[in-house]
């Protein structure tokens, strides 16, 4: 079923982001989606209420019409919005927004990575990341950062599939393993 939500959701999201190719406004529709999809995934009480068949579907949409305004100018996103609820497709909001996501990312010739160390990066150790990273992928790397002190020292970063670890956990893992053989 997932399988089946996941391609319903790349649909919705091949849809809107065709008309903001077409419109030269891919990348602001985009962030209005994730705008609109932080919303609703940060709220348990509006997830609630626009998923739950006791509220009317003329008081779901008075509620969605009333958030809108807050999260997205364009009129484009306010009906997507409204469609999805129609839809009774309101939940997918969140996987719709990741599949747009990927789908501006893949035009534009960009990646996205996130970058784990152990303490945060300083901007000049994250810039030296950002280009090995752009130099190995190609293309133009968008960075977000995580800390986890379990990786003693280094740091491990993830590009879709593509996973670069010097961790100094890794390697004290690799060096333990030649030690035992």
């Amino acid at each position: 079923m997932a399988a089946l939500g996941g391609s319903v959701a790349r649909r919705y999201a091949r849809a809107l982001f065709q008309i903001g190719v077409d419109q030269a406004s891919f990348e602001t529709l985009g962030k209005q989606l994730d705008a609109l999809a932080e919303l609703y995934t940060g709220s348990p009480d509006l997830r609630q209420t626009l998923e739950s068949p006791v509220f009317k579907p003329s008081e779901k949409r008075a509620i969605v019409e009333k958030l809108l305004p807050r999260v997205a100018s364009s009129r484009l996103v306010h009906n997507f919005g409204l469609l999805l609820l129609e839809r009774g497709r309101i939940a997918m909001l969140p996987a719709i927004a990741r599949a747009f996501r990927e789908l501006s990312d893949a035009h534009a010739g960009r990646v996205r990575a996130t970058v784990t160390s152990a303490e945060p990066l300083g901007a000049e150790a994250l810039a030296r990341v950002q280009r090995a990273l752009e130099k190995r992928t190609g293309k133009r790397v968008l960075v977000e950062t995580a800390v986890d002190a379990k990786l003693i020292g280094g740091v491990v970063a993830r590009v879709g599939d593509l996973v670069l670890d010097g961790s100094l956990r890794t390697q004290l893992e690799i060096m333990r393993e030649k030690l035992l053989n």
